[in-house]
């Protein structure tokens, strides 16, 4: 992992939880009072960001953690994850902020990995999207690999994808395919998003790359991938769920992306417990 990308984003959320210092704790803590406290799983899913976990009291200082499980690991409700133990300052000053975050990326592999079983069986694979919490991204897409999905492109910088507005401004598909690859796109796929089997049409006349068919009916599905019929990589997305993804991959789509994943998953619950002081 970039820890350079990811200390930052530690840094920035132990600043916003403690601008001042944790002053509850600094009332009733010394500075060189020391614990140990038990990293609990409240529920049963996958664990994701135990890395990141550990790194807040890496950064934080003088807090051991003793990792039971691995990232992408199941874990069950109860169970002990990981053991900490040091200055107790420190363990509760990086409590939450470790928490939200771990909670956060294992909430989404979590449903990731729910994703991925709905596609077993098939040649389907499950993408992320850019649906992400701002400024959090290296983390829940890492997370979503946790969970077995694929990452899509990171950001606007990693490849070419002509969605509606694109499309809308370029006056056409075909226009829109001609103007990137007069821009230059060696060594990058082009990636069109279309939502009408005139636009399907047009893309394979253009020769792009993939052809995303968004928000398409399933029987529009079918009629384009038979238009299709290989000459382009396929992906599917649009209001996909746990109820349809299942459906969609049957008809031999390529990739399906899911925005749920990163914008709609909910926390996976864990808890810091049984704290008992070291004399």
């Amino acid at each position: 992992m970039n820890y350079s990308a990811i200390d930052k984003i530690i840094l920035n959320a132990l600043e916003e939880d403690a601008p001042l210092g944790d002053i509850t704790t600094s009332a009733i803590v010394s500075k060189s009072s020391r614990a140990s406290v038990n990293l609990i799983a409240k529920e049963d899913g996958i664990a994701a960001g135990l890395t990141v976990f550990k790194r807040v009291f890496d950064l934080l200082g003088e807090v051991k953690v003793n990792l039971l499980k691995e990232d992408g690991s199941k874990v069950s409700k109860g169970e002990i994850v990981a053991i900490l133990e040091g200055n107790t300052h420190n363990l509760l000053l990086g409590e939450r902020t470790a928490l939200n975050l771990l909670q956060r990326m294992s909430g989404i592999a979590t449903l990731t990995y729910k994703f991925t079983e709905k596609l077993q069986g098939t040649k389907t694979k499950l993408l992320d999207t850019r649906k992400t919490t701002p400024g959090l991204r290296i983390l829940e897409k890492y997370s979503v690999k946790l969970g077995g999905g694929c990452n899509h492109r990171f950001g606007l910088s990693d490849g070419f994808l002509l969605k509606d507005n694109h499309i809308d401004a370029a006056g056409g598909v075909k226009n829109a395919i001609e103007a990137v690859r007069a821009y230059g796109c060696y060594g990058k796929m082009i990636e069109v998003e279309v939502e009408t089997i005139a636009m399907v049409k047009e893309a394979l006349e253009a020769k792009a790359d993939i052809i995303m068919l968004d928000n398409m009916e399933l029987d529009k599905i079918k009629e384009a991938l038979i238009l299709i019929a290989g000459r382009a990589i396929t992906e599917v997305s649009g209001n996909v769920n746990l109820e349809t993804i299942g459906t969609l991959a049957a008809t031999g789509v390529d990739y399906i992306s899911v925005g749920e994943l990163t914008h709609s998953a909910k926390i996976l619950d864990f808890s810091l417990k049984n704290l008992t002081p070291i004399c």
